[in-house]
C-alpha cells in the first residue's frame, strides 16, 4: 500500500480524498481494476454499472461486487474518507498518532480508530 501513496497521491487528490467518499470510492475503484474486471464469481470480464457509487456488476451471473470488496474497507461502518484518513496516517504518515488523537479529529470512538489501524497494520 505504501507504493501506492508514493505513486498515484498528490497533496491536491489527498484533498479531495479526506473530504469526499465519492473521490474515495472513485480512487478505489481505478485502482482495483486498473487490470480490468474479472467476476468473482464465474470469471466474466464483461461488466456494466452496478446499483451502489462504483460498483461493477457481471453481465453473465450478474454478480454485484463493490469498490470496497476485497479492501481494508470492506465492510467499513463509518465514512470511508475517514478510513482512507487512518490508512494513509498509518502508511505514510510522518508521525505515529494514536487511536485517540485519531478519534479527536474524525469524531469517532477511540476503540473504532484502534481497530481499523490494527486491521491495516495486520
Amino acid at each position: 500500500m505504501d507504493k501506492i501513496f508514493d505513486d498515484k497521491l498528490t497533496p491536491e487528490l489527498l484533498d479531495q480524498l479526506f473530504n469526499s467518499d465519492e473521490k474515495c470510492l472513485e480512487f478505489i475503484a481505478e485502482l482495483k481494476w486498473s487490470d480490468g474486471f474479472i467476476c468473482r464469481k464465474c470469471g466474466n470480464t464483461r461488466f456494466c454499472s452496478g446499483k451502489s457509487s462504483f460498483s461493477r456488476r457481471c453481465t453473465k451471473c450478474k454478480s454485484e461486487e463493490s469498490a470496497t470488496t476485497g479492501t481494508i474497507f470492506h465492510h467499513c461502518r463509518f465514512p470511508i474518507s475517514k478510513a482512507f484518513y487512518i490508512a494513509y496516517n498509518v502508511c505514510k504518515g510522518n508521525e505515529d498518532i494514536s487511536s485517540y488523537e485519531l478519534a479527536r479529529r474524525l469524531s469517532l470512538r477511540q476503540m473504532t480508530c484502534w481497530t481499523f489501524k490494527n486491521k491495516i497494520r495486520t
